[in-house]
């Protein structure tokens, strides 16, 4: 893979691209935060400034990028406060120029949530229940399922194999990502069958805006089948008792609009182990692109890397307890 994908992406490139979707813009570009992909927001004549986001090469498919873009459209058709993508002269949200693909959006501001507020959370729960209503109503066919593999066992196999771990940590880092793993397939078990829904599936406060109006979610890159909370947990934060509280709050507005099965609350440390191991593989997988080295300056060292094998075991034991939110 193209170590340094974006090098090509010069702001005269940029521009021009979205002169050619018929947006004539007037010049001012701004870089917005995204490392994944390319995102700017771009002043136009005549009409307020979009955000236009350059896909990173080879991570999806075409396919994979227009079943996200049918599903926010979908969510906005219902009146579910998403961003959906802005749709061409030619019937077209997805587009290609200079070799890259890209996509419009209209620009939505706002401010992060007051996560410690209950009417905040009971407001977010409401939205993701509306949200989950409909992602229910058929599957992906193209994106891809959150799983152990995916998310656990392919990414640390990765971290193991490319020398990213120092070597006399190696053996530690192994013994609490298979420990840690086996705790994972344990909490899976017991929350047995859970349905697999459409999710936004990164659900953390970067990606709500509040305005007020209320929320809206932005970035649905990651959206992918999974169950109903993983779209939940990111949203807790402090100790065992105001996780409970928290989710109380949640589940209150979500289940006015989404049955939500209980089962699904084994997942949730679970799900916190899994994006552990898959985040420290996300930038280890990126780390030739040399936005990468200048965001994550700590990263790779062994520090990180002894801290990363602390906060992995330590996750262990809350696996076993019996989960927030379940007596």
């Amino acid at each position: 893979m193209d170590s340094t994908p974006f090098a090509a992406l010069s702001p005269d490139c940029i521009l021009n691209a979205v002169d050619a979707i018929g947006l004539r813009s007037d010049g001012r570009l701004l870089a917005l935060n995204s490392y994944e992909n390319r995102v700017y927001q771009i002043g136009v004549e005549d009409g307020p400034p979009i955000v236009v986001k350059f896909y990173r090469p080879a991570r999806w498919t075409d396919a994979m990028i227009l079943e996200e873009h049918d599903f926010v459209g979908e969510l906005a058709r219902h009146e579910i406060p998403a961003v959906p993508p802005i749709v061409s002269g030619r019937g077209e949200t997805l587009h290609r120029f200079a070799g890259f693909r890209f996509t419009a959006f209209p620009r939505r501001g706002g401010r992060s949530p007051e996560l410690l507020a209950l009417d905040t959370l009971a407001w977010l729960g409401r939205f993701l229940g509306r949200l989950h209503a409909v992602g229910a109503y058929k599957p992906f066919r193209h994106r891809p399922a959150l799983s152990v593999r995916d998310f656990g066992e392919e990414p640390s196999t990765f971290l193991l194999s490319h020398g990213f771990i120092p070597e006399d940590l190696a053996e530690s880092y192994r013994d609490a990502v298979a420990h840690a793993l086996t705790g994972v397939r344990q909490c899976f078990d017991r929350a047995e069958a859970f349905r697999a829904i459409r999710l936004h599936g990164d659900c953390h406060v970067g990606n709500v805006l509040w305005t007020d109006d209320g929320p809206h979610f932005v970035d649905f890159d990651d959206s992918r089948m999974g169950p109903a909370v993983q779209d939940l947990w990111m949203l807790l934060s402090g100790d065992r008792a105001e996780m409970t509280r928290q989710l109380g709050a949640l589940l209150s507005g979500y289940e006015r609009f989404c049955d939500f099965d209980r089962r699904e609350l084994y997942l949730i440390e679970a799900l916190r182990t899994l994006r552990l191991i898959h985040y420290a593989a996300w930038v280890a997988r990126r780390w030739d692109d040399p936005a990468f080295p200048l965001a994550f300056p700590w990263f790779n060292t062994r520090g990180y890397w002894a801290e990363r094998i602390a906060e992995i075991r330590a996750q262990t034991p809350l696996m076993e307890a019996p989960p927030v939110g379940m007596a």
